[in-house]
Formats: structure tokens, C-alpha cells, sequence
């Protein structure tokens, strides 16, 4: 049986290209209404493209319901925009994917301070930033679903990924705690 989401309203951060892209896809193929959402920068989390309007042409394309953010998960105000914008339009938010993520490998040697803290920021910060956004909204409903993406490079290290590893282990702290929490 095929697990479906109609009625069930996701945002999934980070969907403008790679696995959250992939997501929300197969959530709005699944049902859902999905909000895009996706700065459009490069892998190193520079720049800005309209990546997030093209994943919600491709949902409707395919009959399904979108919209585009464009926000910074670095940025909670804009988080708190996006949620609101989210609600007004579709009644609620059940499922939230922190997917969005940049990459800065370097050597622990030849890593400059600002771009372990960036990582950092938007590895983990952002997702905090998020689930903020909408941790009041889900309590009303007394139904929520969030998902971290993390990596295998939190657990076991990956060379040139220092940033990376203690950003991804930091989602699981954040998570496992969410739950401590969420579960009330």
C-alpha cells in the first residue's frame, strides 16, 4: 500500500536541487502541498537562482499543488514568513524536511574559522530556525512530522569535512532532543 499525503501540507528546505528536490517531488506526487523552499545558491552556499520556482513548475506540471520560497533558513524572521505564508494559503503544516545544507571542504588545517561557522549556521541553525518556525503551529494540531537530513560523515568523519561531520551530528543531538520535547 502506498503511504499517501493528501490533505498534509510539507515544507522541505533545501529543494531546489539533490535530495530535497527529490522530496518534494514524491511528497506532492504523494499528495501533499509543498512549499519549495530553496535560497538558489551553489554547493559553497554563494549566489541565488530561481532553483525552488522550477521544482514547483515541475509539481504542477505533474498536477500537483507548490509554491516557491526563496527565504534563508539562517535567517528565523524569514522562516517565520514562510510558515506564516504557508498556513494562510493551505490551513496548517504537518511535515517539515530540513534538507538545506552547503558544503565548504577544506583540510581542518586550511579551514578558515568563518567557514566552519557557516556550516554550522546552516547545518544546524537553519534547522533549528525552521522547526521553530513552526513548532507552535504543529502543537495546535497536535500533529507534526520533522525530518533531519544527516550524514554518515557525523558519525565516522570524512577527510576535509570537519564543518560538515559536526554539523550533521549536531542534527542528530537536535532531533533526538525534538522528540524529548514534541513528545508532550
Amino acid at each position: 500500500m502506498t503511504i499517501k499525503f493528501d490533505g498534509r501540507v510539507a515544507i522541505v528546505t533545501g529543494a531546489g536541487g539533490g535530495l530535497g528536490r527529490a522530496y518534494a517531488l514524491e511528497l506532492a506526487r504523494r499528495g501533499a502541498k509543498v512549499v519549495v523552499n530553496d535560497l538558489g545558491g551553489a554547493r559553497d552556499g554563494t549566489g541565488h537562482s530561481d532553483a525552488a520556482l522550477q521544482v514547483v513548475e515541475e509539481i504542477k506540471a505533474l498536477g500537483g499543488t507548490a509554491m516557491s520560497n526563496g527565504g534563508s533558513v539562517t535567517e528565523y524572521d524569514q522562516m517565520v514568513e514562510m510558515v506564516a505564508k504557508a498556513k494562510e494559503a493551505w490551513g496548517g503544516v504537518h511535515i517539515v524536511i530540513n534538507n538545506a545544507g552547503i558544503l565548504r571542504d577544506k583540510s581542518f588545517a586550511k579551514m578558515e574559522p568563518a567557514d566552519f561557522d557557516l556550516v554550522l549556521k546552516v547545518h544546524v541553525s537553519g534547522s533549528a530556525n525552521v522547526t521553530k518556525a513552526v513548532w507552535d503551529t504543529m502543537r495546535e494540531q497536535a500533529y507534526g512530522r520533522l525530518l533531519m537530513t544527516a550524514s554518515s560523515t557525523g558519525l565516522y568523519g570524512n577527510f576535509g569535512q570537519a564543518n560538515y561531520g559536526a554539523a550533521k551530528l549536531g542534527l542528530a543531538g537536535l532531533t533526538k532532543t525534538l522528540h524529548l520535547g514534541g513528545a508532550k
